[in-house]
């Protein structure tokens, strides 16, 4: 607006508005023409082209010094990476380096090693020579000096062969005299052998006489009970149908019978005093006259018998039961205890004899375990005995007691001598039959009266299996519960409680196979 004509008319400057007052002629600029101002705007095109060339070569330039910093990098990536590479090559130099110095110096020290090796042997030969010499020198005294014993012995040598053939004149005097007596003796003691052989030769005859008699009284007595074998069946039934009645009535007839027969006050004694006016084949049978058998420790530990060797701490819990039974035992007069279980693998046998073992350590009093589990005993294989004979051919009086029950020997795990064992290796159909038959009963009295146990001990089978613990039931006085922890059911006790009655005396129940507990042994 500013190019216009009439805006340079009226804003022109003082000087060309007045340009007379200095003597000049007024002259007014030319309006821009076209062509200038094409040319004006194409200056201005070809500046800013200028500029934005400049700003594109400087731009170019930031780029290429970008990507020169880029490359740059790059190259001391590379380079900062070969140094690495070079300072783990040198770190394995030197390892290398190291290793070989370390080998230097036990190549070194092997070397001074083997030169001490060689000091120590020339020291050791050294040495081994001035001994060698030494020796030589006392081999040459010892020799000069035995040379001149060697003569003196030789005149000892003589007086003393002179001395030793008039001593030998008179042993072999002395030795003939002692041969003479020695075959006089010899002949007097073959003499005596040979009379007490005879003598032994027509004590077993008679004792095989006596057998084969008896053999032939108890096939006699085989065929009779045969003969009456429907009888007892049939008197068996009517005792069964009985109930618990007649059974609480004679339990209770035999507890005062025991307690009349019994010295008072005197439950537990260790002396067997022997009746004067028994009978011969009833006499008081002395403890010593059983036979023994040999104790296996390692046997007994297989078997779980804790109570041997006292190492498990479980053995505690049997002393505890042994105590409390003899308090129980003694308080009511009582000797003949059951071991049962409401069912099979409960641990009954296992109870029993751990308890006896237990039992005969108590020195004032005698314990007999019966095995009376006649179909299925095993209580010999526990004990590690073999061959024990027949329960039953004992309890109906066939085999006398004294050859049938055996006795603990000698032994490494301090068991008393106190005990007895009933064994049994044959197996019973009628079983039942055979508790409650009258020479049952008969058996054991003569037991109690001859051996006089303070403790009876029956292993009898599971109670809910057969009926021979309540057909044994007249035969006992109280019963131990054996409970399989993780198998018996509270439903079998209580049937077991049911089928002995309210007057069958419960003497305690013993948890077998229990989980969960910790016992621990202890000293002080």
């Amino acid at each position: 607006m500013m190019d216009r004509r009439k805006f340079r008319r009226r804003n022109r400057p003082e000087e060309t508005a007045h340009p007379a007052e200095d003597g000049q002629d007024a002259r007014i600029d030319p309006l821009e023409t076209r062509e200038d101002r094409l040319a004006r705007r194409r200056r201005e095109a070809e500046e800013i082209a200028a500029q934005d060339a400049e700003e594109e070569r400087r731009l170019n330039e930031a780029v290429a010094r970008a990507e020169a910093q880029k490359r740059e990098a790059a190259r001391l990536a590379e380079a900062a990476a070969q140094a690495e590479e070079l300072a783990r090559q040198e770190a394995l130099r030197k390892e290398e380096l190291a290793e070989q110095r370390r080998r230097a110096v036990a190549a070194r020290a092997a070397i001074e090693r083997a030169r001490e090796d060689e000091a120590r042997k020339a020291e050791e030969a050294r040495r081994v020579e001035e001994a060698r010499r030494v020796l030589e020198a006392r081999r040459a005294e010892a020799a000069r000096k035995a040379e001149e014993s060697r003569m003196r012995e030789a005149a000892e040598r003589a007086e003393a062969a002179r001395i030793a053939e008039e001593d030998r004149r008179a042993e072999a005097a002395r030795k003939a005299e002692e041969t003479r007596r020695r075959e006089e003796a010899q002949k007097a003691e073959a003499a005596r052998k040979a009379e007490e052989a005879r003598k032994a030769d027509a004590a077993r005859k008679a004792e095989e006489a006596r057998r084969h008699e008896e053999a032939q009284k108890a096939e006699a007595a085989r065929k009779a009970e045969e003969a009456r074998k429907a009888d007892a069946d049939r008197k068996a039934e009517e005792a069964r149908k009985a109930g618990e009645d007649a059974a609480r009535r004679e339990a209770a007839e035999r507890a005062a019978r025991r307690a009349a027969a019994r010295p008072a006050q005197a439950p537990l004694r260790l002396e067997t005093p022997v009746a004067p006016t028994a009978a011969p084949e009833q006499r008081a049978l002395s403890w010593g006259e059983l036979p023994s058998f040999t104790v296996d420790a390692r046997h007994l530990d297989r078997n779980r018998i804790v109570t041997a060797s006292r190492q498990d701490p479980a053995h505690a819990a049997f002393d505890i039961l042994r105590t409390r039974l003899l308090q129980a035992l003694s308080e009511n007069g009582w000797t003949r205890v059951a071991v049962t279980s409401p069912t099979k693998d409960c641990g009954k046998t296992f109870t029993a004899a751990n308890l006896a073992i237990s039992l005969s350590r108590q020195e004032n009093c005698r314990t007999l375990l019966l095995d009376c589990d006649l179909r299925r005993p095993t209580l010999h294989k526990v004990m590690g005995v073999r061959n024990p004979g027949s329960m039953g051919d004992m309890l109906r009086g066939i085999i006398r007691p004294e050859d049938h029950l055996m006795r603990m020997g000698e032994n490494d795990i301090h068991a008393g001598r106190n005990i007895a064992f009933g064994f049994n290796g044959a197996v019973e159909p009628y079983a039942a039959e055979l508790l409650q038959d009258p020479r049952t009963e008969d058996t054991l009295d003569a037991l109690q009266e001859r051996l006089k146990p303070d403790v009876m001990l029956f292993d009898l089978p599971p109670a809910l299996y057969y009926d021979d613990v309540i057909a044994f039931r007249a035969r006992f006085d109280g019963v131990l519960l054996v409970i399989g922890g993780g198998l018996t059911t509270d439903k079998e006790v209580r049937e077991v409680e049911r089928r002995m009655g309210t007057t069958t005396p419960l003497l305690g129940t013993v948890l077998n196979k229990a989980e969960g507990t910790t016992l621990r042994k202890y000293s002080y």
